[in-house]
């Protein structure tokens, strides 16, 4: 053996049998020691689930107490899939078949349909959608694009849940379901589509697991030949088993028990796929015998970062809740989690993006870093934050913001506009830029109030609300602007964001961060309407939202920020709270005691500088005295309708200054200083850096790149010093 092999690239396969139990933790060994009979394990996030089940296969293969080619093995991505196999040849297990529900299905479809129907399987179908497009249009119903997406996902949904056409309206009302469009349009799409299906020959994705479910009911020769084949089954994420995949498992046990489940029911975020975790927290029921191993080991996350989980999860409510694992980190205690309130938006994203800039300075690799939101229309303010800062980032699980399909078109419905100028009727009623944006927008999908639900036509409008929101803020930075410095604005942060690919920084949704996990994770956003989401209605909805801050939470391994913006843009009225999730664990919030393993509650952060300070007392005015709650008087550190003391002159000379910067970095004037700071600064003409810097808005990075112009044109010096690099 060389030393390579014996690197974790090369792992050496384990001499024995014993040997593979080695390393495993006592709970563990109790998983791979459960080789007969109905075995459920509750792992916790980060308690080494996968490690449990994959030599527990490896150790009854090795012992001999289990044939490789007897054992199937499934779960839900291809990704899950491959890394089982990886691990399980790594322990001298490689016979054993690890595939997702589709593929295991697809391959006895594919071997039984001559035998079962005759001739050739059907054509599986890559993507639905033109087909629910020409049955739409059967039916006389017009779809736009995203329209098209959201009854296809109804489609999929419904047949998942063993949902026929007929029966779909019902369905959607006994689900609290939210439908796109009229439940019995949908229920007619849907039944014209099964009907285009048949007269074309094809199959969709959904319909492997069907054809697959109603040969076995029908032909028990065939279901006899792959029980034989298969006598031990082991299911991961089994809170994410829809009733078809139930359905499908039941079919291939048969009356035989030989079967062990891994699940977490904190980690149910699927449900509208289908996924129910009501599999998993019958098991028992189902399965008296069943032996049942709880993994609560956690090697993932510090005892900070569990502790936070844990306070999370005690607040929860239903049936999910009940079975609630209470982590205990194995790790050395690290930083504590970190909440930190910014004024608006865009200072959240920028101080988000100093503080990635902190931890790569500090030795966190880039990769092993991640921001995670809840909706992909949010990125966009974060990509331009990092792109500014130079912080190499990617996206997971979405376009780029400027690269999908509705900003695009936006972005030409706007170039058309700004190039017909008042020869375009759409901005005859238009008074300034964002309503001339509003009135382009509304023609691609934009309205004044959101669609209900989620789904595409939810997305879609978030991405062209996004792009409102910009106008809006593009237009109070540089009062004057027309379309057309709009749409060159949007070009330049477009072009900046084409670069190639690089391996940098995650931005990635909290749904397509399942299954991930890095050093340093960054939730943001953290307000009520995002977190939970606005069209979270049902307390099952909700606790489904905070399900998702969860799994979002036990992303971390060290490093855990949370943070919130209290109002939408810079100046705006401050009325957002925190997300409801965080009370009792943010300071000031109430307390919960003492819950789990580990570190304290963490500490709150004002957004305005990198320095980490413990929470003050009230801020009152210096005027007044009353208590300030509102951010913008409590940067001025005087109520708004106070009298003022500020140098207008000097006002205006900073304005002026800001203009200038800004024409030079190539960014809203905001980016330098809000309205507010600069009034701030106005008033208290600060002679050093430590009184400048005490202002909230100027933090450490901006008195190193503005500090000496400022103070200079405060100093009375025409146009500032001009020494510094910008």
């Amino acid at each position: 053996m060389t030393a390579a092999t014996h690197s974790t690239l090369f792992p050496q396969v384990p001499e024995t049998a014993d040997a593979v139990l080695d390393g495993l933790d006592p709970e563990q060994r109790e998983v791979a020691l459960a080789l007969n009979g109905p075995v459920c394990v509750l792992a916790g996030a980060g308690t080494g689930k996968t490690r449990a089940i994959t030599h527990r296969i490896a150790y009854g293969v090795r012992a001999g107490i289990l044939q490789p080619s007897s054992v199937l093995a499934v779960t839900f991505t291809n990704r899950a899939a491959g890394e089982m196999r990886g691990r399980l040849r790594q322990l001298g297990a490689g016979g054993v078949q690890a595939r997702t529900f589709h593929s295991a299905a697809l391959r006895q479809l594919q071997f039984f349909w001559p035998k079962a129907v005759g001739g050739d399987l059907p054509r599986l179908l890559e993507r639905k959608i033109q087909l629910v497009a020409d049955a739409a249009a059967r039916c006389r119903i017009r779809l736009d694009r995203n329209e098209l997406r959201d009854v296809t996902s109804e489609i999929e949904w419904a047949k998942v849940t063993q949902t026929v056409p007929a029966d779909y309206p019902a369905a959607v009302a006994k689900s609290v379901r939210e439908a796109p469009r009229d439940p019995a349009e949908i229920g007619q799409i849907y039944a014209m589509y099964e009907q285009l299906k048949r007269d074309r020959s094809v199959i969709d994705f959904e319909d492997v697991l069907l054809l697959t479910v109603g040969i076995l009911q029908d032909r028990y020769d065939i279901a006899d030949q792959i029980r034989r084949q298969y006598q031990h089954f082991v299911v991961d994420e089994y809170q994410d088993v829809s009733p078809l995949q139930q359905r499908l498992l039941d079919l291939w046990l048969g009356d035989r028990d030989n079967l062990c489940v891994v699940g977490d029911a904190s980690q149910t975020i699927y449900s509208f796929t289908g996924a129910t975790p009501d599999h998993l927290l019958n098991f028992r029921t189902r399965h008296p015998a069943a032996t049942v191993v709880k993994l609560v080991r956690d090697y993932r996350s510090t005892p900070q970062v569990v502790h936070l989980a844990n306070g999370l999860l005690s607040q929860a409510r239903g049936r999910a809740a009940e079975h609630r694992l209470e982590l205990i980190s194995q790790r050395d205690p690290g930083p504590e989690p970190v909440y930190t309130e910014y004024a608006d938006e865009p200072a959240e994203a920028e101080g988000t993006a100093r503080r990635i800039r902190d931890l790569i300075a500090a030795g966190v690799p880039a990769g092993e870093i991640a921001v995670l939101y809840r909706i992909n229309a949010q990125s966009e303010v974060y990509e331009q934050a990092l792109a500014d800062a130079g912080v190499p980032y990617q996206l997971r699980g979405a376009e780029r913001f400027f690269e999908r399909q509705e900003v695009r078109e936006a972005g030409i419905a706007l170039r058309g506009a700004a190039r017909a100028g008042g020869n375009d009727s759409l901005l005859d009623d238009a008074e300034d830029l964002p309503a001339q944006v509003r009135a382009v927008l509304s023609t691609k999908g934009w309205t004044s109030t959101p669609p209900a639900g989620s789904g595409a036509v939810r997305d879609r409008w978030e991405s062209l609300a996004a792009l409102v929101r910009l106008a809006e803020d593009f237009a109070r930075a540089k009062p004057g602007a027309t379309l057309s410095d709009l749409v060159a604005e949007l070009d330049e942060r477009a072009a900046a964001q084409h670069a190639p690919t690089v391996q940098g920084v995650t931005l990635a949704s909290l749904h397509a961060a399942k299954g991930l996990e890095w050093d340093a994770v960054f939730l943001v956003g953290l307000t009520e309407g995002m977190m939970p989401i606005t069209y979270a209605k049902t307390d099952e909805q909700v606790e489904e939202e905070r399900r998702l801050l969860y799994v979002g939470v036990t992303r971390a391994r060290v490093h855990l920020t949370l943070s919130w913006a209290l109002s939408r843009s810079p100046g705006g009225r401050a009325n957002r709270r925190p997300s409801r999730f965080l009370k009792g664990l943010r300071p000031g919030s109430g307390s919960l005691g003492t819950v789990g393993s580990g570190g304290g509650s963490g500490f709150v952060e004002r957004g305005s500088g990198p320095v980490r300070r413990k929470p003050r007392g009230p801020v009152l005015c210096r005027v007044c005295g009353a208590t300030l709650t509102e951010a913008g008087a409590m940067k001025l550190m005087r109520c708004e309708d106070c009298p003022s003391d500020m140098d207008e002159g000097l006002y205006e000379r900073l304005r002026d200054w800001r203009s200038e910067q800004a024409r030079e970095l190539g960014q809203p004037a905001y980016c330098v200083f809000t309205d507010k700071t600069l009034m701030a600064i106005a008033e208290r003409v600060p002679t050093t850096g430590g009184e400048l810097s005490s202002i909230a808005g100027v933090g450490v990075r901006k008195l190193d790149r503005f500090g000496a112009e400022v103070l200079a044109i405060c100093a009375g010096e025409e146009g500032g010093t001009g020494e510094d690099e910008v």
